[in-house]
Parts: C-alpha cells; structure tokens; sequence
C-alpha cells in the first residue's frame, strides 16, 4: 500500500510501499508466530489475536511475536530454532537480514546463530514477482522443557 510503512522482522524497511493488515502487517513476524504456534499445536496467530477485535488494531508484530514466544513456554516448550525465508522481488532485503535476525533473536531469546532469515525472489512470477505483495515462509524447532 502507497505511503504505509514496511516492517519485516521488527525493522522498517525503507520502501514507498508498505503490506496491508489489521495490525503492522509484519509478515515476517506473522510467518514466526504461525511456526511456533503450530510447532506447538497451539493453533495459529488469528485465533489469539483476530482481526476482528480492535484492540489489535495497529498493533506491532514484534509484541505479538513476544506474547507466541509466552504461549509457546507456558505449553511446555522452549525454542531450538527458527527459519524463515521471505519472498519478494522489491525491495532487495540483503542488507536488512542482520538487523532482522538479530531482533529476532532478542525477542525469541535465542543465540543470533538459532535464527535463519533469507530472502528470496520468484524471478518475476506471480504475486510476489510483480511486486504486488511478498510471501513468508517459516518453521520452528521446539523441545519440551521441564515446567517447574
């Protein structure tokens, strides 16, 4: 969307168009919060935080991202690592995956080396490579942990 802002991974990406959505519409945290939801068979990120109430209204995903990053444990789990690779034609990304990975890694409380962020371009095909939109996929490794 013209004159919105672009924020993946936490970061603004400097770009004159930013993705739609109920919140922030950080589609990097979104694609991490449905991993580590579903990783957990916890559901996915709608059911905890619907665009159908308001108080998700604007919301930034880095905070949604946190409270998975709560539901995850209080279920029984702790992360081993997570992967996620975007796929965007524009804007170009390399630059912007350090800043990501390593706000990732704080919000997840994980070694920076735990978390993979690549990004990827569909050669101009579909959605994604006519620069209509951007695509995010991503999983998680959890183990259980002890819950005293």
């Amino acid at each position: 969307m013209e004159g919105r802002r672009l924020y993946l991974g936490g970061i603004e990406i400097p770009y004159e168009r930013g993705l739609l959505g109920h919140s922030d519409a950080d589609a990097l945290c979104h694609a991490l919060g449905d991993a580590l939801l579903g990783a957990a068979a916890l559901g996915d990120l709608g059911a905890h935080f619907p665009d159908t109430d308001v108080k998700w209204k604007n919301a930034n995903s880095i905070e949604l991202l946190k409270q998975c990053v709560e539901l995850v444990w209080h279920a029984g789990f702790e992360i081993d690592n997570i992967d996620a690779t975007i796929i965007v034609e524009q804007p170009k990304l390399a630059a912007h995956l350090p800043a990501m990975r390593q706000r990732i890694s704080e919000v997840l409380n994980l070694p920076v080396t735990q978390v993979s962020v690549k990004a990827k371009t569909s050669e101009g095909m579909g959605y994604t490579g006519d620069g209509r939109g951007l695509a995010v996929h991503a999983v998680a490794c959890l183990h259980t942990h002890d819950r005293k």
